[in-house]
């Protein structure tokens, strides 16, 4: 028997059955909320791995692929993925001491060392660039990554892994030590003339016209260190944590695609990384506003690109990556229709996971599902917008989106927890 709280009793002695229909509905949609939440969370698996650990100084880079790292095993469903740079006592380290400039987490099949074959997501870009299944930067800690029920990503399908091969996954790394620097942004944004580089990490001359970006903050440079700060080496490591399910026929997989502000929509024969006329070119610099642009736009640094969409689907979930100086970033559709618009949160404190001046999470998007459809071959267009006040280099305009090839009949969206906030 369900016992009525008293104000519910008296509205309906005056309001009649209509007033009881609708309550009768408010409670049973609760007990189907409760229920779902029960045998989803009852499934969900978690664990924390933790990363090789790696020493950095004042100034120093970490930028390093570790291979067969511990992970989820088994036909399973990722339900998120987080992660945090941390001390060896397992301390959150801060971004103004440690920047987090991205981790990266892909998959490949491996049958030994020397015999590799490496998956990447659906996304548009050339070779490995950007292959990744998860990654973020310094917003990782207030950035939401889980995907609703019932979607999951699909990994450890017997069916899927080449015979004779291991299904196996890599971490990507790259953080700045920042304690004792001399400039601060300047070091996050890879200025290369405070890494004091004149050559790439393959020993390529950079191009004069290249002020900052990945090419001058690679594994062993240093950012310019203050005259007379001392000090020492420390250990860090990264802490990530898995959420997965069991895969079963309940399970609707979804197909993760990374899209780039700065695809030139052109694909060289061939050609599988990064160049002018390649693809992808991940990073991009933005020029400081005169006055004139500042009385026109208010400073605003808009850059846009048309993508068109190798397959469709029901859009589930979907994120932007931005650096410092972003002010958020919109992902159209054909008819010019938002699909998501995801913005920059930016910390106000001293703590971990809230640092002043610094991106610590970005807005994400939830549509109900059904409700955001993607149909192959739709030219979709990514707009990135940064504060040009000052000059920027090396910053990025990527978009996650997971989708879906089908939704359930009856899709319990936004979750039962979101559901009575509104």
């Amino acid at each position: 028997m369900i016992l009525l709280p008293e104000k519910w009793q008296k509205l309906l002695s005056s309001s009649g059955n209509m007033v009881l229909l609708l309550l009768l509905s408010t409670l049973a949609f609760d007990v189907s909320c409760t229920q779902a939440f029960l045998e989803n969370g009852n499934k969900i698996k978690s664990r924390t791995f933790q990363s090789p650990e790696f020493m950095l100084g004042p100034g120093s880079v970490e930028s390093n692929m570790y291979y067969d790292i511990d992970f989820p095993r088994g036909h399973i469903a990722l339900k998120s993925f987080n992660a945090e740079v941390v001390d060896q006592a397992g301390n959150p380290v801060p971004l103004y001491e440690t920047y987090f400039h991205h981790w990266l987490v892909g998959k490949y099949y491996e049958r030994r060392p020397s015999d590799r074959n490496f998956s990447r997501n659906s996304g548009l870009c050339q070779g490995q660039i950007l292959g990744q299944y998860f990654g973020l930067g310094s917003e990782t800690r207030k950035t939401a990554t889980h995907i609703p029920d019932p979607f999951g990503v699909e990994i450890g399908n017997p069916d899927e892994i080449p015979e004779g091969y291991q299904e196996k996954w890599y971490l990507v790394v790259h953080a700045i030590e920042t304690r004792g620097v001399e400039d601060r942004l300047g070091c996050i944004e890879c200025r290369c003339d405070l890494y004091n580089v004149t050559n790439d990490e393959d020993g390529n001359p950079i191009k004069p016209d290249y002020k900052g970006g990945l090419q001058c903050c690679y594994g062993q440079t240093r950012c310019k260190v203050s005259q007379g700060f001392q000090g020492g080496k420390r250990s860090l490591s990264l802490r990530y944590t898995a959420k997965w399910i069991d895969w079963d026929s309940s399970a609707i997989p979804v197909e993760i695609l990374m899209l780039d502000v700065t695809d030139t929509g052109k694909r060289l024969h061939g050609l599988t990384g990064i160049s002018p006329e390649n693809g992808c070119q991940v990073e991009y610099e933005v020029e400081s506003c005169s006055a004139t642009k500042a009385t026109r736009n208010g400073c605003v640094d808009i850059k846009r690109t048309s993508l068109t969409m190798p397959t469709g689907g029901y859009v589930i979930y979907a994120v932007a990556h931005q650096h410092v100086g972003g002010i958020g970033s919109t992902l159209y559709g054909q008819d010019g229709n938002i699909i998501c618009t995801s913005k920059p949160i930016y910390g106000n404190g001293n703590e971990a996971g809230n640092e002043d001046g610094y991106i610590v999470g970005m807005s994400t998007c939830y549509p109900e599902p059904g409700s955001v459809k993607i149909t192959a071959g739709e030219n979709l267009t990514l707009e990135s917008n940064y504060n040009s006040t000052n000059k920027h280099t090396g910053v990025m305009g990527l978009f996650y989106i997971y989708i879906a090839k089908q939704v359930p009949n009856m899709t319990l969206s936004p979750p039962c927890s979101e559901a009575w906030k509104h």
